[in-house]
């Protein structure tokens, strides 16, 4: 009975160790990883939207949106100097096919403007069926990528179905999932089987101790043979020469190839979207209430529309704090990071025509620990930001990007 016992005990601990330890599916592409004052205050995304959500193998999506380069950049990150703008996917699941910013075809890394506005748009096929998490994502050199919102893709279909045809400069039709992997595949064994043949000329004798021992008893000399010399000589002059002549007939078989491009793309920014029109708003003062996993900002509002204005949403971090007592147009942007509820202002009453008001901002939820982003306080750079969204009785929008120093409060 006792052997029994310890017998499904040890069995239940394996078991357990089992499950502790059995991978898990990456469902994420570090959006967390970058301390808060980094990802609230230097790519700003919004509007951003997908075509689809469930697709076939070979079938397109289409990503679209904005981003607001904001003005309050960190002192600590690096300027966005040299950017690239892509898409973050688990695995090669999707192809890349086209990539727009602003309207102009981009394929290298652009410069970006402090205070800029940018369009995008990226459409990417579907490769493999799966469920698979995309983000867009602008990569900031010597500073990390700055990852928008992201969504669920549902593909469907079969995988060997997939192609990948393009048309070279010379007209001729090519598979990209197989072209050349015949020659690469060959190139490696090539230099595989060198490499290999090499060591194994030295590990074939007796290594280490045996060759410590000679070189103190002064017959180093006699570690090295002839015929390892002519060896090692051999290799000197063969492997330049196969080096440059399998580059010479490369250039020869394909006198038109294009080297890969070290350009930057410089694209100017969008006229003004962010901070423009007659609604202005000036952050006077944010705390961060710890307990209630609240910010709460002081701002001056001033209308000067023709239309009473009322806060609407508050965006940062691709985390949405929406006001629900304002009617806001639909938008597919990452609805899993959406508090639909947790944008309260002190009045209920909208800022007339005209009338500067203080107003009391609350953004309330979870959200702010679930993202990390109330590790704001505890960095070296406590500056909150984000884009405030505001509408009037017209039905106009009106986006002010806010930043100020945050106030932790632990009470």
């Amino acid at each position: 009975m006792k052997k029994s016992l310890k017998t499904l005990f040890s069995a239940a601990c394996l078991g357990l160790c089992a499950g502790a330890l059995a991978p898990e599916a990456a469902l994420a592409h570090g959006e967390k990883a970058l301390e808060p004052f980094v990802r609230m205050r230097t790519i700003q995304w919004y509007d951003v939207a997908w075509s689809k959500a469930k697709l076939n193998v070979n079938e397109e999506v289409v990503i679209t949106g904005r981003f607001h380069v904001n003005a309050d950049w960190p002192r600590g990150v690096a300027q966005p100097d040299a950017t690239y703008l892509n898409v973050s996917a688990p695995g090669p699941v999707f192809i890349r096919t086209e990539r727009y910013l602003n309207g102009q075809s981009s394929v290298s890394s652009s410069a970006l403007k402090l205070g800029g506005d940018y369009d995008f748009k990226i459409v990417m096929k579907a490769r493999i069926p799966g469920r698979f998490h995309l983000h867009p994502f602008v990569n900031l050199h010597d500073a990390g990528s700055v990852v928008g919102p992201g969504q669920w893709m549902e593909v469907e279909g079969d995988a060997s179905a997939f192609t990948n045809q393009i048309k070279t400069l010379d007209g001729s039709l090519i598979d990209m999932e197989t072209y050349g992997l015949a020659n690469g595949v060959a190139w490696h064994g090539f230099w595989i089987a060198i490499g290999s043949a090499w060591l194994l000329w030295w590990v074939r004798r007796p290594l280490f101790i045996p060759r410590y021992k000679m070189l103190h008893a002064g017959q180093e000399a006699s570690l090295v043979s002839p015929l390892d010399r002519m060896i090692g000589a051999a290799i000197i002059f063969a492997v330049p020469m196969i080096v440059f002549g399998a580059n010479f007939v490369t250039d020869l078989r394909y006198p038109n190839a294009i080297p890969l491009q070290a350009a930057m793309d410089q694209i100017d920014p969008l006229p003004p979207a962010v901070d423009v029109g007659a609604v202005q708003v000036k952050i006077q003062r944010a705390e961060y209430n710890v307990p209630a996993r609240a910010m709460i900002m002081t701002a001056l509002l001033h209308n000067g529309s023709d239309h009473p204005v009322r806060v609407g949403e508050f965006a940062t971090a691709n985390v949405r704090f929406r006001n629900p007592a304002v009617i806001q147009p639909p938008q597919g942007e990452g609805a899993v990071l959406a508090a639909r509820e947790g944008l309260s202002i002190d009045t209920a009453d909208p800022v007339a025509p005209g009338e500067t008001r203080t107003i009391r901002i609350t953004a309330e939820d979870s959200l702010w620990q679930r993202e990390r982003l109330d590790g704001l306080i505890r960095d070296a750079d406590t500056r909150m930001g984000g884009l405030l969204f505001l509408y009037d009785t017209a039905g106009q929008r009106y986006v002010s990007t806010v930043s100020a120093p945050v106030i932790p409060k632990f009470y």
